[in-house]
């Protein structure tokens, strides 16, 4: 829901962009079938009044990733969600469309790419003959917070981070070097938050001398790792972090079963599918003004790295 993505992305709660006028998978519950049968509207009531007529739109994604140690993909997806808080007079139907590849396909003056969206799920208020017949997403939406669907997509993914790991092992087993690249890949007028790079180390580390270009970076013992630590990461940019690794003798050594890297992020107005909000139309019979805002929000799902 909308107020889950307010707790992890407080920060950009008023990075919202005015919208202006511009066969899934079906997941069928008891309520859904019967409203679909009877045309009941139970999740809305009759006489609601607002005095501003608004509504807002969260594209919220997160990345999932696994490359190997050779840079190879073995896992690359998005899966997103479309959250609404609804603020509308009486019982208005919407018609809201994405860049979905199908429709783009139909559309010819539409310029902008489309995206190949797979695997919806739908908030029981859509209407699924009229998706199934023209990929339109037709509702009479809750009043309120709620998510009207969820997707997949796992082709052409723009990852937020490239990172290249070099980690080098000394014969003695006394030592051990870490070089880390990161590169923000996304838009020089965008930046990314709360970013924490979890790099892992042995066991037996004693201590480690870091040195980085910007943020904050330590070995934390608790977590076996170097964490790094970056507040805004501006898009574009490129970091380096370097570590001398230095470890205690053991009686028994065991070789270092090397954990993947795992990354945390926030990209405010982002998304690593390229998936947009075409338009939202909003029609009721007293034909009254709507103001329409729309925000995205990527952030990492697992997003791993092996070194």
């Amino acid at each position: 829901m909308i107020r889950s993505l307010q707790q992890t992305s407080v920060d950009v709660l008023r990075l919202y962009i005015n919208l202006g006028n511009q066969r899934p998978q079906d997941v069928t519950e008891p309520a859904q079938l019967t409203s679909q049968i009877t045309g009941a509207i139970d999740w809305r009531r009759e006489g609601i009044r607002h005095k501003k007529n608004e509504v807002y739109i969260d594209v919220v994604e997160s990345v999932n990733l696994l490359l190997s140690n050779t840079g190879s993909v073995l896992r690359n997806e998005v899966t997103g969600a479309v959250q609404m808080n609804t603020k509308l007079t009486g019982m208005p139907e919407c018609k809201f469309g994405l860049n979905d590849k199908l429709v783009i396909d139909k559309d010819k003056e539409d310029r902008k790419p489309g995206v190949e969206i797979s695997d919806c799920t739908f908030h029981r208020c859509v209407r699924l003959g009229k998706f199934d017949a023209d990929r339109t997403i037709t509702f009479i939406p809750p009043d309120g917070e709620f998510e009207l669907m969820r997707y997949r997509v796992t082709d052409n993914i723009n990852l937020p981070f490239r990172i290249i790991p070099a980690v080098q092992e000394e014969q003695s087993m006394t030592k051990v070097s870490i070089n880390l690249k990161v590169i923000a890949n996304f838009s020089d007028q965008l930046f990314a938050t709360h970013v924490v790079i979890k790099i892992p180390v042995p066991k037996n580390t004693s201590k480690a001398k870091i040195k980085n270009t910007f943020g904050r970076a330590k070995y934390e013992p608790e977590q076996q790792a170097i964490v790094w630590r970056v507040k805004r990461f501006a898009g574009k940019a490129e970091c380096i972090i370097t570590a001398d690794v230095d470890l205690m003798p053991t009686v028994r050594p065991k070789p270092w079963s090397r954990p993947p890297i795992n990354v945390e992020f926030q990209v405010p107005m982002f998304t690593s599918s390229g998936v947009h909000v075409r338009f939202l139309r909003v029609y009721d019979k007293s034909g009254y003004h709507t103001n329409r805002w729309v925000r995205y929000v990527t952030k990492a799902g697992s997003y791993q790295i092996r070194i």
